[in-house]
């Protein structure tokens, strides 16, 4: 997908997680990967959740608008409610 890989380990987080958001939009779950956020980026996902969540068809806009951290939110507070009552 579109995520800038730093180091290996870093390249498969990524590959993980964007496998994971794949699986949860072809059922139908919420984004667990939403739960994964940076300390850098006021809590948020990595800008590249945000390009693969539009890849996918999920999100769409600007990474870094309120848009952005409206969907974020969402997606985070639909994953906690969902894997919360497993």
């Amino acid at each position: 997908m579109a995520w800038h890989h730093r180091t290996p380990s870093i390249h498969r987080i990524t590959q993980a997680l964007e496998s994971l958001m794949a699986e949860d939009i072809a059922t139908g779950r919420p984004l667990l990967a939403a739960l994964c956020v940076s300390r850098l980026q006021q809590r948020l996902p990595a800008r590249g959740f945000f390009i693969t969540a539009e890849t996918m068809g999920v999100f769409a806009g600007d990474p870094e608008s309120s848009e952005a951290r409206g969907f974020h939110e969402n997606e985070l507070q639909r994953a906690l409610a969902y894997y919360c009552r497993l």
